[in-house]
């Protein structure tokens, strides 16, 4: 990119911005060394990792105190290890104590890192893929846990070489202090002590003395005092204790270089995987920190457009520097919204001075270059194009050292832009034909507009000249827009609207900011008749645009009441209609519970004679079947359901499923009146076609019959199906079935069969013992052995069998 242009457009600054969303020295790195890209896969790659950093970012935002959802990542207060990283290259070298410590603090956070990261893959491929080239350091942090304290120091317990010698060490050190201790009590009174203290001089233990007590007590002198006034004696008594202390520290030094030195072996060891670790701590210390830009500022993920239909599209964009200085004013900013493509790619801003027009062009060029930079936008939506220029005129670039004025400086850098230009590249010109004879800088600025639009490139630009706005209103693929003005309040309202041009209205900002009237009225005067004409009509389309842009949103807020009012009412009748439903299956209820009272009035007067009995239970069979079907159609009444679907022609032979039955049937015969003939395990049955459910695949076809001939099939039993499961049903239901079951084997001259009913609370079992005990057919029933199921199933032996 057009490294001037990212000058103009204060990229450096809105860099700076976004470090301060960085927790790492890794992480500013990389936020100072973001450029723009115009390689596609890279920003789709990147703006991936961000998509996904922004995810993760807000759902441990929504996470916060709950166990629920990933957890917050830290890149604060990680160290800057470059240094102790490349060192680790050198054979031989020995870090230091605090380039080791921070060395196992980015390992330790790498881990965390790394540990948070690798389960959540599934969710956030890239960020994952990222943390598995973090390698496993957990056994090297075992291995070097606890050796260095946060304030560099090797710790105690380091070597238990180190941890004896610095026990010696304090007991000489208190020797020494002993001895010194008695020499002061000795001589407190003889008048050569200076002060009452023990102090060190050359890492020695000294008596501060009077400079005429070196000939009055034995010992060696290691200094004065500044003055001259005060010498520092070492004791003859105490001599050899300090050399002994000075001893016991060369040892400690040793073994604390030694131990240094076997550290610094260890993470020399994994000296390419820590060096890996760092950069992506850093990588995703940038990811995240656009993350954390992106909530601060409520910004969105750019997308871009193909090739083939370019789009330079923002809703309700904001500058970020601008709204950065304004959040701490605590003022509002105005967003801006624009829409370019293919057929109209040039945007030609016109308004009021001091309106808003170069914040606008910036906004867009600065947004489009954080867009290549893989970066969010601050906008509700953001499209761009991929350009590979984004060339910028803004501002005054007068020289005096160069001896340009502002026109010639203006020149030169259009001259350079329409040497730069290609139609991939996005042009940003403030002020177009500025600093010259207004009617041959518009003729200026048309000529240059046209280029640009000829060479297809994506053009914003700024100005007040007449002509360049009759070129915007009457050239093909150019759009003129303008920076709203209150015509109360003489004030710019920073308002993009696309459409119209504006007035620049020079002569109401004056009056606004104090200008004399009698001056403003001069000026007034001085404007020829055409001008004045032409400032009122830009008046009057301002005022119907901004009239039109009320009645659309009047329009719109009707159009939300008229919904909202629909749903007030859809609610309203739902809860009507689940009132109706409730009321009618209170009915239907009560009607049940009426009919099984005159049900069992019928049964025991049934009953009272032991003959009529069996009757009174197939009633009473029949009776609870009548129940069923009628709170199936209760129930079917209340839920509305969908209309089956239509089956196709039923032939014989097919085979089909049935309403409530799980077994297959096959079709014997279609009769006229749409009755069918289909058989059903052993049975032989008539059902309505309207039974069928599912037209089975394939058929079972039979011999065929003479014509004439018709065929009954007698009652057959499959040996592997002597038996009938019950499970799952209710007492009534698996008593209806079974006696069923019974008839067909009576027919079938079958002495035993078996019923399976499950084990659970017998119920089943129980219901189904006492109807068999007053069956006239079974001759004894009894539970089957383990083999046959124990106590989840009874054998049945039949009379006559």
């Amino acid at each position: 990119m057009n490294p001037h242009s990212l000058e103009l457009l204060e990229y450096e600054s809105l860099l700076r911005l976004l470090a301060r969303y960085t927790g790492s020295p890794l992480g500013r790195q990389l936020v100072e060394q973001a450029r723009p890209s115009s390689d596609r896969q890279w920003l789709d790659s990147e703006l991936a990792a961000a998509t996904e950093a922004l995810d993760y970012t807000r759902s441990a935002d929504r996470a916060t105190g709950s166990r629920d959802g990933p957890a917050r990542l830290r890149f604060t207060d990680l160290p800057d290890t470059g240094g102790a990283a490349e060192r680790l290259r050198i054979e031989g070298s020995v870090l230091d104590s605090l380039e080791i410590y921070s060395l196992i603090a980015l390992l330790e956070r790498a881990s965390e890192i790394r540990g948070a990261l690798l389960p959540a893959a599934e969710a956030y491929p890239r960020l994952s893929e990222r943390a598995a080239r973090i390698g496993e350091f957990r056994p090297l942090l075992r291995d070097l846990a606890g050796k260095i304290l946060p304030d560099g120091s090797v710790a105690d317990d380091a070597s238990v070489a180190l941890a004896r010698i610095r026990r010696d060490i304090e007991r000489q050190r208190k020797q020494i202090e002993e001895s010194l201790d008695r020499f002061v009590r000795t001589h407190r009174e003889d008048g050569v002590l200076q002060e009452e203290f023990v102090t060190v001089r050359n890492d020695r233990f000294v008596i501060p003395v009077i400079p005429g007590a070196k000939k009055r007590v034995p010992g060696v002198i290691h200094g004065a005092s500044g003055s001259g006034h005060t010498l520092f004696l070492e004791p003859m008594e105490t001599i050899e204790l300090n050399n002994d202390l000075v001893r016991l520290n060369e040892e400690e030094m040793r073994e604390v270089h030694r131990i240094l030195r076997e550290m610094t072996a260890r993470l020399r060891e994994h000296a390419g995987a820590i060096r890996e670790a760092a950069r992506v701590l850093g990588e995703l210390d940038y990811a995240f920190a656009k993350a954390r830009f992106a909530v601060d500022f409520d910004a969105v993920i750019p997308r871009f457009s193909n090739g083939e239909q370019p789009r330079l599209a923002l809703r309700r964009a904001r500058h970020p520097l601008l709204q950065d200085v304004l959040r701490r004013q605590n003022k509002p900013i105005v967003p801006i919204s624009l829409l370019l493509d293919s057929d109209a790619r040039t945007l030609l801003i016109s308004g009021p001075n001091t309106g808003g027009k170069t914040v606008a062009m910036k906004t867009a060029g600065l947004l489009a270059l954080m867009a290549q930079s893989a970066l969010p936008v601050p906008a509700e939506e953001a499209e761009f194009p991929v350009f590979d220029e984004v060339l910028a005129d803004i501002g005054d670039e007068q020289s005096i050292e160069q001896s340009l004025s502002s026109f010639s400086a203006h020149i030169v850098r259009l001259k350079e832009m329409v040497e730069s230009v290609t139609p991939r590249s996005l042009v940003l010109l403030d002020e177009l034909g500025r600093a010259t004879d207004p009617e041959e800088g518009g003729a200026l600025g048309v000529a240059a507009l046209e280029e640009f639009r000829q060479f297809g490139a994506f053009t914003l630009a700024s100005t007040h000249l007449l002509p360049l706005k009759v070129y915007g209103a009457g050239t093909p693929g150019v759009l003129n827009a303008s920076m709203g003005f209150n015509e109360d309040t003489l004030a710019p309202t920073y308002v993009l609207r696309t459409g119209m041009p504006g007035k620049s209205a020079g002569l109401d900002i004056a009056t606004r900011l104090g200008l004399p009237a009698h001056m403003i009225e001069r000026a007034r005067n001085a404007m020829s008749t055409r001008e004045r004409d032409l400032a009122r009509l830009l008046n009057q389309l301002e005022q119907r645009l901004t009239e039109a842009a009320a009645q659309v949103a009047e329009n719109a807020r009707a159009s939300m009441k008229l919904v909202e009012r629909e749903q007030a009412l859809e609610k309203e009748a739902q809860r009507q209609q689940a009132q109706k439903l409730k009321e009618m299956e209170q009915r239907a209820a009560e009607a049940v519970a009426q009919f099984e009272a005159q049900t069992r009035q019928m049964m025991e007067a049934l009953a009272a004679t032991a003959e009529k009995r069996k009757d009174a239970e197939k009633l009473q069979r029949q009776a609870a079947r009548i129940k069923r079907e009628f709170e199936e159609s209760v129930q079917g009444a209340a839920k509305p359901k969908a209309p089956p679907p239509a089956l196709p022609e039923i032939r014989e032979g097919v085979r089909v499923r049935l309403r409530d039955v799980r077994e297959a049937a096959v079709v014997r015969r279609v009769h006229p009146n749409g009755r069918l003939d289909v058989d059903l395990g052993m049975l032989t049955m008539q059902i309505q076609a309207s039974d069928v459910v599912e037209i089975l695949q394939g058929q079972r076809q039979g011999p065929r019959l003479p014509a004439g001939v018709t065929f009954t099939a007698g009652p057959r039993w499959d040996t592997l199906t002597r038996e009938i499961n019950v499970i799952g049903k209710t007492a009534d239901e698996a008593i209806d079935v079974v006696d069923k079951f019974l008839d067909t084997a009576l027919l079938a001259e079958v002495a035993r069969i078996r019923v399976v009913h499950g084990h659970g609370h017998g119920v089943l079992r129980k219901a189904l013992g006492g109807w068999l005990a007053k069956h006239p057919a079974v001759e004894k029933f009894y539970p089957a052995s383990p083999q046959e199921g124990g106590t989840g199933a009874t054998i049945v032996e039949l009379k006559g069998g």
